[in-house]
């Protein structure tokens, strides 16, 4: 699979979730609804609300992202299109990749987008909300790739969703410890380029070893 093939699959994934808008727009409205109960519970008191702010909106990212990981290959896997991209003569890393980049369109691009609302609705400064953007740019492609092998592990499986949730939230927990570390070094006067290296080195160490353990484990559920 060259780059037009990558192309195919992720226009592909792109088509059919737009052809059901209410799963593709459930992470995001979970996303949105999630964290903005949290300033309702724990009261108007905008220093609590800026102090909390970097944790909720990364722990809703995170758990968010997790609603869609069953459909990555669920849907391909039930109607037989998966084996027969599996059978055909492309790179399964390379197909593993396409799909997480789509499940990122899908899910952690539109977080993207809101962000800055979830920033304003915390009362966060812009430096803050700019440093939340930043992190959930080089963090939600890591949910999305880890997410994958889990996804692929769990194909077929009884209670899958369940499981996908064990396998994954553990080794999402550095993403989430890194992302909210920045937003709150920026709150305390502190550069957060450290934590957007160690952002960028998980980004980049998954995106080398995530594929490879999804291509593999898909040959094994398929």
């Amino acid at each position: 699979m060259g780059t037009s093939g990558f192309l195919v699959v992720v226009r592909r994934d792109l088509l059919l979730a737009s052809r059901r808008p209410v799963d593709a727009l459930l992470p995001v409205v979970f996303f949105l609804l999630a964290a903005s109960l949290f300033p309702l519970g724990v009261g108007p008191e905008t220093q609590v609300l800026r102090q909390i702010a970097p944790g909720i909106v990364w722990v809703c990212a995170l758990l968010s992202a997790m609603l869609s990981l069953g459909s990555m290959y669920g849907g391909d896997y039930a109607d037989g299109s998966l084996e027969q991209m599996l059978i055909a003569p492309q790179s399964t890393v390379l197909l593993a990749v396409a799909k997480g980049f789509a499940h990122w369109s899908m899910t952690g691009l539109p977080l993207l987008l809101v962000a800055p609302l979830m920033g304003l609705l915390f009362d966060m400064h812009a430096d803050a909300i700019v440093a939340l953007i930043s992190g959930l740019l080089l963090g939600t492609p890591v949910l999305s790739l880890i997410g994958g092998v889990g996804a692929a592990l769990t194909l077929g499986l009884r209670n899958g969703a369940v499981l996908i949730l064990l396998l994954v939230l553990p080794l999402c927990i550095p993403v989430l410890i890194f992302g909210a570390g920045a937003v709150a070094a920026v709150d305390a006067g502190i550069q957060p380029y450290g934590h957007f290296y160690l952002l960028a080195a998980l980004l980049l160490l998954t995106l080398l070893g995530a594929p490879l353990a999804t291509a593999a484990a898909l040959k094994i559920s398929v």
